[in-house]
């Protein structure tokens, strides 16, 4: 078969897999399981770098195949994943198409751009700040304006469809964000489980 098959793509793997899961789920009507989904995805992406680089005699293919994988498997994830769960709470009027759209679209351009940049970067030169919002932090986002959809009721798929549109704006934006140390993405999954644990318990699913 073709493609590189070792443990440096298996988070991925997951992450993706994940992700075909909400979309399915969310499609559904399970928007609940979709977002715990789409969370997952992001706990993966936040290691499969790491875990990657412990591997020190990897190939330049195989260094290569990972990072485009990582990408096409962060635009299903984080693209297509969070317009998806917006779509079936209500975003199905045409101009609200136009914004999950233009997300989705935000996170396709991000991804290649980041891309381009990757083949042409010194891989000695570490990377320090980020350009616009990252992706994966659609893991984060979504869930925690899920949080409030008891509150907002009727609202609710346009205050979603909002943050889609800033978070799409985001994603493309020139703004500098500090790469997050390894105590910055502990603290974003104990947020991750703060947010399960408070829509597990305002929609008691438990």
């Amino acid at each position: 078969m073709i493609g590189f098959y070792n443990y440096t793509v298996l988070l991925t793997y997951l992450g993706f897999s994940s992700s075909v899961l909400g979309i399915i789920l969310a499609m559904t009507g399970h928007t609940f399981a979709a977002i715990f989904c789409l969370m997952f995805s992001g706990l993966c992406d936040m290691f499969d770098g790491k875990i990657a680089r412990t591997k020190k005699n990897r190939t330049n293919d195989e260094r290569q195949f990972g990072t485009q994988l990582d990408s096409l498997s962060d635009l299903v994830c984080f693209g297509i994943l969070p317009a998806v769960i917006g779509f079936k709470i209500g975003l199905d009027k045409p101009y609200m198409i136009i914004v999950l759209v233009f997300y989705s679209l935000a996170a396709l351009i991000r991804l290649a751009y980041f891309n381009v940049l990757e083949i042409n970067r010194n891989s000695s030169d570490p990377v320090v700040y980020y350009t616009g919002l990252p992706v994966t932090s659609s893991a984060l986002v979504f869930p925690f304006i899920y949080i409030f959809k008891k509150f907002l009721g009727c609202c609710f798929p346009l205050v979603y469809g909002i943050v889609l549109l800033i978070v799409g704006i985001l994603f493309i934006s020139k703004i500098k964000i500090k790469k997050p140390n390894i105590k910055i993405m502990i603290l974003f999954i104990i947020i991750g489980v703060i947010e399960i644990l408070l829509i597990v318990s305002i929609f008691k699913f438990l």
